[in-house]
């Protein structure tokens, strides 16, 4: 019948004791009802609380106003309660587990049953221990009462975590004028932090002094002897033109030649004996003389219809199928030779994102086949004028050199490069677009 009083007692001591858990405004005040007014709930000699938090201390001792931390009772609690925790449930220590030096001392400290007790939440902030001690050993009662008293005291310490104090507390600073100045003084000093002016644009990796090939004469061309983003060696056939109609004058020239010669070797014999014949022998001559330089041309012409690479290189062009059968005229760009070990980088900024680059500036290669890779370069050159993009984009190209020692990009990666001018305000930079957009409209 004691035991059923006694358990009854312990539930309305717990009642009493969640009332002045929910009242506690702070977690000192949290602390004190712990280690002094849980003996509603059951008796003990001794209580201390200890909490495990960003600074893990003891925050509260039964009979203590204040916890002096260089106290030797406290030192030696602070010893026992980092061998002791974590704890994940109520349950009695065993003293003789404990570390010999623990043990020896523990006689001169505490009474020899210690019940630990966990404040555990499912919420962020700091969890705690509570340590009870007397001389009767806890009975099975009241280690089921201890499970509901820590999740009460572990609701009551989640619900005064520091966060929540933090945001009353500047709540509270900020109805006052003082605090409102502070902010406003330290947006200024952030709106004024110094960052680099930055702006994105479309690259492309180009070679260094290509090698164009053209046409070499007005003509068709027949077919390419190499495929795109194919090395060719110096001397190497590139592609035919179509020598029909070359073969057919120079068959013509030939034989036009071979006439004004046969003639001119007949005016030669009559001129022997007749005067009127030197005169034929002269014009014959003339003749002769233009119908070999007709052949010649010819045969030059034919000569050319197969254009070979004059230095080394790998063949940049877009597809074979766009030039087979195409017309082309003398000078007309077919392809590139460009040498993948000699690459810049080639950017393209729009006219709305333009900043006051220099030679000498900082770029940021970002290619869109490998966007965890980056290259950096030196911008070159800035164009004076700007024009339009292959996307019909208005735009400033920009010329820049990979540093030296580095991996070069493979020659024709295309994507994004961040271009680096001075350094300007926060402020300037946020609202620099919004400010140029504006500007447009109010003039």
């Amino acid at each position: 019948m004691s035991t059923v009083n006694t358990s009854v007692q312990g539930l309305l001591g717990l009642l009493q004791l969640g009332q002045r858990v929910r009242a506690a405004t702070s977690v000192q005040e949290l602390g004190f009802v712990a280690v002094n007014e849980t003996r509603a709930v059951f008796a003990y000699r001794q209580a201390a609380l200890w909490l495990d938090g960003d600074a893990s201390h003891v925050a509260a001792l039964s009979g203590v106003p204040q916890v002096d931390p260089e106290a030797p009772f406290v030192q030696w609690l602070v010893r026992l309660f980092r061998k002791i925790t974590p704890v994940s449930a109520p349950g009695v220590i065993d003293v003789a587990a404990l570390p010999a030096l623990l043990v020896e001392e523990w006689g001169s400290w505490l009474p020899a049953h210690a019940l630990a007790l966990p404040l555990l939440h499912a919420g962020g902030g700091p969890r705690g221990v509570l340590l009870l001690v007397r001389e009767p050993p806890w009975s099975d009662e009241e280690l089921a009462l201890a499970g509901e008293l820590g999740a009460l005291l572990g609701h009551g310490l989640f619900a005064l975590r520091p966060r929540e104090r933090l945001w009353r507390q500047l709540l509270t600073r900020l109805r006052t004028r003082k605090w409102w100045w502070r902010l406003a003084l330290a947006l200024l000093l952030i709106c004024l932090i110094p960052v680099r002016l930055s702006a994105l644009a479309p690259a492309e990796v180009t070679p260094v002094d290509p090698f164009v090939v053209r046409a070499p004469l007005d003509g068709v061309i027949d077919n390419l002897k190499v495929t795109p983003n194919q090395p060719v060696q110096a001397g190497a056939l590139l592609f035919n033109l179509d020598a029909t109609t070359l073969r057919s004058r120079y068959a013509s020239a030939r034989k036009a030649y071979e006439t004004a010669q046969e003639e001119y070797r007949q005016s030669a014999q009559q001129a022997v004996t007749d005067d009127k014949s030197k005169l034929q022998m002269a014009e014959r001559l003339g003749d002769l003389r233009q119908k070999q330089v007709d052949m010649s041309y010819t045969a030059d012409q034919l000569a050319r219809v197969q254009v070979k690479a004059e230095r080394a290189g790998v063949a940049v062009f877009a597809d074979v199928n766009d030039w087979t059968g195409k017309a082309v005229v003398v000078g007309e760009k077919v392809l590139v030779l460009a040498d993948p070990g000699k690459v810049e980088l080639t950017g393209y900024l729009p006219v709305g994102d333009q900043i006051a680059l220099k030679a000498g500036a900082d770029m940021t290669f970002y290619p869109r086949a490998s966007p965890f890779t980056a290259y950096h370069a030196t911008v070159d050159s800035v164009a004076y004028k700007a024009a339009p993009t292959d996307e019909n984009i208005l735009a400033y190209r920009v010329k820049a050199h990979f540093g030296a020692g580095g991996d070069l990009p493979r020659l024709g990666l295309m994507g994004t490069a961040r271009l680096y001018a001075g350094r300007v305000p926060l402020i300037y930079y946020v609202l620099r677009r919004p400010l140029a957009t504006l500007r447009q409209w109010l003039g």
